[in-house]
């Protein structure tokens, strides 16, 4: 029988990688928590298992496998669920990252101590456990500062403490985004904020995901820190991008990271590189499904999917063929109920126009944003150039529009 790819999680964008898996000849049983996720009809097989709850997993696996199953590798993307991929890993003896390492990766307090304890460079940071160590921490530290929760994911409880925020709310606020309610701060650094996304491979980093972050709506979302999409490639001089891949792999080795997926937020602060958080899986907004390919020509799925199913793979697979333009946008209508959406088949057609999801329809309500799950759709253009992808994404932004009122209207 052939054998199995396990893939955790089988919502939307988690079909992109079953399909692209099934494309490379892989067998792939899907694994969600929702036995109606999009992904569940997609796979060659399903399991209603949550892909958050390593035990429920790792039972629910081995009692596929006493069925017959025969797994042969299991991954995450788009989900961030390292510590479920490392302890399937090691109940099926496949090949996957360690359980301490998963954990580091999804613990922010752990990791930063990690980074400390090894040299790496990050903001400085605290954990906080009330709002009153919040405030003292605002007397005490004159750079902007930023409030999280340790444990959680896309933005949630993020925010920044502008002198306008209530402590007492920003700490509530971090805090329910927990799952261990612990919250903790750190250091806002000014600069460029890079993404970063590749395999480790024997010990040895290959990046080639690269993009600039964007946040042009920083004020507007106070204080919460919203992210705009990307753009590829990054306006860094190549020297300040050879050091924040260096970085990358330094931080992932100090996390004990050796060989899988390695994503990287990083800031280009004065001159040098600060770690802002690492993780152990390959992430979510199409950034490795499409918009690596498209950049470099590189597909960085493929070859991870080899290498969770225990096969040897050709690094040169890994190197940046060329280096096009892709901008990415994601869509902000106000507040309320939407009452039109439009445009968005005519967006479809501008050339260089590759990809235009709308999350939302007319009677949905769009709620205020305050986590980057609430954004209400996505565009991404692809060009010669990183200025070309960039016009084209403006002519498409023109024609999409989501209408919306406050009320019944």
């Amino acid at each position: 029988m052939q054998k199995t790819l396990i893939l955790l999680g089988a919502g939307g964008e988690c079909v992109h990688a079953i399909l692209h898996a099934k494309k490379l000849g892989y067998r792939v049983l899907a694994t969600d928590k929702n036995p109606q996720a999009c992904g569940a009809t997609v796979a060659d097989e399903f399991l209603p298992l949550c892909a958050y709850t390593p035990e429920e997993s790792v039972a629910g696996l081995l009692a596929w496998r006493e069925r017959g199953g025969d797994p042969g590798g299991v991954l995450c993307v788009a989900v961030d669920a390292p510590t479920t991929v490392a302890a399937v890993g090691k109940a099926l003896n496949l090949s996957a990252i360690s359980v301490e390492t998963a954990q580091l990766a999804t613990d922010k307090l752990a990791m930063k101590d990690m980074f400390k304890a090894r040299g790496i460079p990050i903001p400085w940071y605290a954990p906080v456990r009330d709002a009153q160590d919040v405030r003292e921490a605002l007397q005490k530290k004159a750079c902007p500062l930023v409030i999280k929760p340790v444990d959680s994911r896309g933005a949630r409880g993020v925010m920044r403490l502008t002198p306008d925020v209530d402590a007492e709310w920003a700490f509530a606020a971090a805090q329910a985004e927990s799952r261990t309610a612990r919250v903790m701060i750190e250091a806002y650094l000014d600069g460029p904020q890079v993404s970063t996304e590749g395999l480790m491979v024997h010990g040895v980093a290959h990046i080639p995901g690269f993009a600039d972050r964007n946040y042009e709506f920083l004020e507007r979302f106070a204080p919460h820190v919203i992210e705009n999409g990307g753009d590829m490639p990054s306006i860094l001089p190549m020297e300040a991008q050879a050091a924040i891949k260096t970085l990358t792999g330094e931080a992932a080795t100090a996390l004990g990271l050796t060989h899988g997926p390695v994503k990287g937020d990083l800031v280009w602060h004065e001159g040098k590189p600060y770690v802002i958080e690492l993780a152990a899986r390959h992430s979510g907004g199409y950034f490795v499904t499409h918009e690596i390919p498209w950049n470099t020509g590189v597909d960085l799925l493929g070859v991870s999917i080899r290498m969770a199913m225990g096969e040897e793979v050709d690094t040169d697979a890994l190197r940046p063929r060329y280096q096009k333009g892709v901008c990415q946008r994601y869509l902000f209508p106000e507040a309320g109920n939407v009452i039109a959406v439009e445009g968005e088949e005519e967006a479809r057609q501008l050339p260089g126009v590759k990809y235009v999801e709308l999350r939302v329809k007319p009677g949905d309500a769009v709620q205020p944003i305050q986590s980057h799950p609430g954004r209400a759709g996505v565009v991404m253009t692809v060009g010669a150039t990183r200025r070309e992808a960039q016009s084209v994404m403006r002519e498409a932004l023109e024609r999409v529009r989501i209408t919306t009122a406050v009320g019944d209207k």
